[in-house]
């Protein structure tokens, strides 16, 4: 691969991360400030669902990329389209006046982003070499571009104002055009022989009769629950402590995040799947143990929740991609990776987030003093809930889940 084509993918990867960590940190923050004249009752539960859209987008993304986009069109070229119309929707977003209406843009959006997500990587692969070694070098620049996207926030103090979606839209624009002078990639000449059910895992269900692939399968559904407790609420949550500075402090989660995937594939050899997937769900209820008990006279432990991020994500989302593809082998690999992705980021977060939404509802207090009512949520509840959803999760994986001997060896 040219050095030009890798700075021009580098670019394409730093801005399509931006993008997403430029609203998604902040759109919590964002709603409990615009929309706050409908009672944070109502915000929570707008929240929740809000959320939520992106997990409808990523289980409907694949049809799009699989039956339409590799079909008909260079991925450089629907990628760019679906950036610029989407820029036009996050400024949109801004000139929402209620939940309701907010949720329905966000959700549009969300059809169109996260399609790109899969179309960067395809136009990414198809430049490269070798991907082994030359993807991890670019995709890091997507996590450079979240963190980034995080200390601009912080540093002109927009984490809970209408600036943060039109610095969003600004990027999606800007990535829109570059993406019509990214290398060509040209539909797939596999791609009309793809049938409905394949591109959303359906050839993989037969791993599904292996008893420990069911078990990981189904944790890794659990697992999402709380991990959308984190993506909806940590932001309001730490706000209250940090203020304008939280976007920032909340980007030590990448900082970890990049710093362990460096470990993965030392430790997925000497470990085994089953104890790094059980460190992972441990980091979680950890995580919520420390948000639960976190205050200002204990900061140490909002740091730590933070920074847990790392262990959380790669070494149980990491670790389970890889974990699915060596069960899969190479003829369903692809539909198993699918599969794997349809369940966690499409069913699992579905459900955490309007579960998570209704939770922080439930435990959301009303004071009123000298005829002045005020809403205060009790985190402590709120964050215990997912941190005993994760322990469960946990303790039966840890009972139940035998891993292959023969994978083991391998």
């Amino acid at each position: 691969m040219k050095m030009k084509t890798g700075i021009m993918l580098a670019a394409m990867m730093f801005l399509q991360y931006y993008i997403w960590g430029a609203w998604y940190v902040t759109m919590g923050p964002y709603m409990d400030t615009l929309f706050k004249a409908e009672g944070q009752n109502v915000v929570d539960l707008a929240k929740g669902a809000t959320y939520g859209a992106g997990a409808i987008a990523t289980m409907l993304s694949p049809f799009f990329v699989g039956m339409i986009a590799d079909r008909f069109f260079a991925a450089q070229k629907i990628m760019g389209i679906l950036h610029i119309i989407g820029a036009a929707l996050l400024f949109y977003a801004t000139k929402m006046t209620g939940t309701a209406s907010f949720y329905w843009v966000i959700l549009a959006y969300s059809l169109l982003y996260m399609p790109t997500i899969a179309l960067s990587n395809s136009v990414a692969f198809a430049q490269m070499s070798d991907p082994g070694k030359q993807f991890p070098w670019i995709r890091v620049f997507g996590t450079l571009g979240w963190i980034v996207a995080g200390l601009v926030i912080s540093k002109l103090a927009i984490g809970n104002g209408e600036t943060t979606f039109i610095i969003a839209a600004g990027a999606s624009a800007l990535l829109g055009v570059f993406s019509f002078i990214l290398p060509n990639t040209p539909p797939k000449s596999t791609a009309n022989n793809t049938s409905f059910g394949a591109i959303f895992g359906a050839d993989a269900f037969v791993l599904l009769k292996e008893r420990s692939f069911l078990l990981f399968f189904i944790a890794a559904i659990l697992i999402c629950i709380p991990l959308s407790f984190y993506y909806g609420f940590a932001g309001s949550f730490l706000g209250e402590f940090w203020g304008a500075n939280t976007a920032a402090k909340m980007t030590l989660g990448q900082m970890s995040e990049a710093l362990f995937i460096i470990t993965i594939p030392f430790l997925f050899y000497r470990l085994g799947v089953k104890k790094m997937l059980v460190l992972g769900m441990a980091a979680w209820a950890l995580r919520y143990i420390c948000f639960a008990y976190g205050s200002m006279d204990a900061e140490w432990l909002l740091y730590a929740g933070v920074i847990l991020h790392g262990i959380c994500y790669d070494f149980f989302f990491v670790t389970g991609y890889m974990y699915t593809e060596k069960m899969a082998g190479e003829k369903i690999k692809n539909a198993a990776q699918s599969l794997f992705t349809f369940a966690t980021y499409g069913v699992g977060m579905f459900i955490g987030t309007n579960y998570s939404g209704y939770v922080a509802n439930a435990y959301n207090q009303s004071t009123t003093i000298n005829g002045v009512t005020t809403q205060q949520h009790i985190w402590e509840t709120i964050w215990l809930y997912p941190a005993l959803i994760a322990s469960v999760v946990l303790v039966l994986f840890i009972l139940f889940f035998k891993e292959k001997k023969q994978l083991a060896a391998q």
